[in-house]
């Protein structure tokens, strides 16, 4: 990994299955994480040597990771960032193809901030558990409030449900997943097993339920997939039954979830021990059965067949990840933060624009 400063500096091994690599190059697209516990936005892709580039950047508790176009949108412990690549196609600095810079900031205070997404309008959209709703951003507040599950009988800043995960559908926000239907704080909790669901934000409906701790819905290829993390396992919702459908057991609580093509790409966590609300899931037993041990990484899944193609694992100091986006046509980016003084020296300029837009008597 690339680490720009010693506060970024941490021990970690990176092992990646034969053709992880050969994949990455063959599609042309590199992968950006967030990890919560380290507070890390990685990017990782192809140096030229043919290995694998990863490089990291400090964000506090970075969580939400959304990309489009030339930008990635990420959460932290109380902001939210636009980052922009600032390279145009063919432009390389430091050996890199991207380079993320953060332009924008919005300073949310602590609203936990879960899933975010840039809906067809341009509007942020993201998950606020501790207010259990989705939110917008501010120019004047901490958010502004746009939505809360029908149970949810206040808004107040109480993480009641764990509500966690949104889906677009057609470019709007549309479905989101909670651990329960609490309405009390923390009642979420005691809901660990089966209380977990999936709300159609348009109709207000529950249109799924039973499910162990879900995250990362998204739709894709006109069907509704999700991860039911308690359980391990990666699926969809079958529309006329409002079940789910599970596709394949991968092993690790499942965060984060990101399509291309026939691929799903599925981020794994190791369970934190310390924490009593992962443990005794069925994901443990499951484990135990397989003979296998909880990890940290991604999984490629083909959805023609429904097995694991490539793979990636993280050994060290990262055992949480929380979101993963796709970067099409990208093989080696980086970012800058705030750590060292590079972001205070990089200077890149717009293309010129006239101070008074042209009219008649000014264009002679």
């Amino acid at each position: 990994m690339n680490q720009p400063s010693p506060a970024a500096s941490l021990p970690l091994e990176v092992f990646a299955s034969r053709q992880f690599v050969e994949w990455l190059q063959a599609e042309q697209l590199s992968l950006a994480l967030t990890t919560y516990q380290t507070s890390r936005l990685i990017l990782l892709g192809v140096n030229p040597n043919g290995r694998i580039s990863g490089f990291e950047r400090v964000f506090e508790r970075a969580m939400g990771l959304f990309a489009v176009g030339n930008c990635l949108y990420l959460s932290s412990r109380y902001q939210l960032w636009q980052l922009t690549n600032v390279l145009e196609p063919g432009q390389q600095y430091n050996g890199y193809d991207a380079l993320y810079v953060p332009r924008i900031g919005y300073t949310t205070s602590d609203l936990d901030i879960h899933d975010l997404v840039l809906d067809q309008t341009g509007r942020i959209v993201f998950v606020s558990t501790l207010l259990n709703s989705l939110a917008t951003v501010s120019n004047r507040h901490s958010c502004t409030p746009l939505w809360q599950p029908p149970f949810i009988s206040q808004l107040v800043n109480e993480d009641r449900c764990h509500l966690n995960g949104l889906a677009l559908e057609s470019g709007m926000p549309r479905y989101v997943t909670a651990c329960s239907q609490s309405d009390v704080v923390d009642g979420w909790r005691d809901k660990r097993h089966n209380g977990g669901c999936v709300i159609d934000v348009l109709t207000d409906q529950i249109i799924c339920t039973g499910l162990s701790m879900p995250h990362s819905p998204r739709y894709y290829d006109g069907r509704l997939w999700l991860l039911n993390s308690g359980t391990g396992d990666f699926g969809y919702v079958e529309p006329a039954t409002g079940t789910f459908e599970p596709v394949v057991f991968c092993p690790g609580y499942l965060r984060g979830l990101a399509f291309w093509k026939h691929y799903a790409v599925v981020g794994l966590s190791k369970p934190r021990t310390e924490d009593k609300t992962f443990g005794g899931l069925a994901l443990d037993q499951r484990l135990v059965a397989k003979d296998a041990e909880p990890r940290c990484g991604l999984m490629v899944i083909d959805l023609h067949t429904g097995s694991i193609v490539h793979w990636l694992r993280l050994e060290g100091i990262i055992s949480e990840l929380y979101d993963v986006q796709i970067l099409p046509g990208l093989q080696r980016p980086m970012a800058l933060g705030f750590q060292t003084d590079e972001i205070a020296r990089l200077l890149t300029l717009d293309v010129p624009a006239r101070l008074f837009p042209p009219t008649a008597s000014n264009e002679l």
